[in-house]
């Protein structure tokens, strides 16, 4: 096991109706002025909106708001942000909605403290050294933002980049009340059941040895999701199956699971390339390109891939490493299947897609060979995108 240093700070405030909370838990932090960040219209429509304001008002809190988050947040929406923050002397950043509000938010919430372009901190230009403090109510289960220190946002020029800064862009508290998340659409409950699940497997993939702790939290958490999510898909309004899935996105990308291990995440930055370039919902691109990583990996290096198939899927043990690990990556394929997502770049409404392109992006954002499980150079990358056909 590697050395380590985790924190991770947040109030989880979790269950039926807390959402009523909001005003105290941000009167409890300081805020003064908020700012409310959402997407489409489903939480006004949903009187969530109109239930966190009437918390806000009886706590004493001032709020602006800052609707329109599409998924695949942009850059356009941040600078937005940014202004009428600085103009409304916001003081405290509220995202009611899924990943895409959230990472909005923190990018705003940097943003605003810094002098030059927020894209700088995205591009590696320059350090975060301060925020506004980050309160969350989650709708959507899937990208864990209610619990990290990480956001993703894309710019202009299709470069859909990451940063991560845990002392400052963990969220102050994060409300979860599972019955907001009963009215989804099966297929967002479907990309996001993906989505968890490629957070935990980007940490379990490793090089590392001696980690059977954060192995078997990994594959304990992998196991319950599988449980859990077809419980969902057949009744959406499942409370105990969706407060399940719900604690597991958060548990998949707070970092617990990946302390003391080198990770690896070139599944997520392959995904990247292709739901900046095609817009595409991030957990159902990764439904394509994972299976076709994990896919190579099991012919050139099995170790991890044999684990999963074994520990995870139940495929029995045998002395043809790949063999076996080929048969694990089917069944994960048989089982996004059958919560209804896509596993080629066609079911995912990509015809022709540009493979050339997509491998030359991927290089020009993550360098000629980036990786860790197995180093990724463009001919390695372009096998991967081609298994996705």
């Amino acid at each position: 096991m590697n050395n380590f240093e985790f924190y991770s700070p947040t109030e989880f405030v979790f269950g039926r109706d807390t959402e009523s909370k909001v005003g105290k838990l941000t009167a409890e932090a300081g805020a003064k002025k908020v700012m409310i960040v959402y997407g489409g219209g489903s939480v006004v429509k949903s009187g969530l909106l109109a239930r966190v304001e009437k918390s806000l008002k009886e706590a004493g809190i001032e709020f602006v708001e800052l609707g329109g988050v599409k998924p695949n947040p942009v850059d356009t929406k941040v600078y937005e942000g940014i202004e009428l923050a600085r103009k409304e002397n916001v003081d405290f950043m509220l995202p009611v909605g899924g990943g895409s509000v959230i990472d909005t938010a923190k990018s705003i919430a940097v943003g605003v403290c810094y002098d030059g372009d927020f894209w700088d901190f995205y591009e590696g230009k320059a350090e975060i050294k301060a925020a506004l403090k980050v309160g969350v109510v989650l709708t959507i289960p899937a990208a864990g933002s209610e619990g990290s220190g990480n956001a993703v946002i894309t710019n202009k020029d299709l470069k859909k980049f990451g940063i991560r800064a845990p002392k400052l862009l963990r969220p102050v508290f994060a409300i979860m009340n599972p019955e907001l998340t009963m009215t989804l659409p099966a297929w967002q409950t479907a990309s996001g059941v993906v989505d968890m699940m490629v957070h935990i497997f980007e940490r379990y993939f490793t090089n590392t040895k001696n980690v059977s702790i954060s192995d078997r939290l990994c594959e304990g958490i992998l196991l319950s999701i599988i449980e859990e999510a077809p419980k969902v898909m057949a009744n959406p309004n499942d409370y105990d199956a969706r407060a399940n899935i719900m604690w597991a996105g958060t548990v998949a990308h707070n970092g617990t699971c990946g302390v003391g291990r080198e990770e690896e995440w070139t599944s997520h930055q392959m995904e990247h390339e292709i739901s900046a370039l095609y817009d595409v919902t991030h957990g159902a691109g990764l439904a394509v390109v994972f299976p076709a990583w994990a896919t190579y990996m099991a012919k050139h290096h099995p170790a991890y891939v044999y684990q999963m198939a074994t520990r995870i899927f139940g495929v029995p043990e045998g002395d043809d490493k790949t063999a076996v690990a080929l048969q694990g990556v089917e069944r994960l394929k048989k089982f996004w299947k059958s919560i209804g997502m896509p596993l080629t770049f066609k079911e995912l409404g990509v015809e022709n897609p540009d493979i050339d392109l997509l491998v030359k992006n991927l290089h020009r954002n993550k360098g000629e060979e980036f990786g860790f499980y197995v180093k990724v150079n463009p001919a390695i990358s372009r096998e991967i995108y081609e298994y996705c056909i």
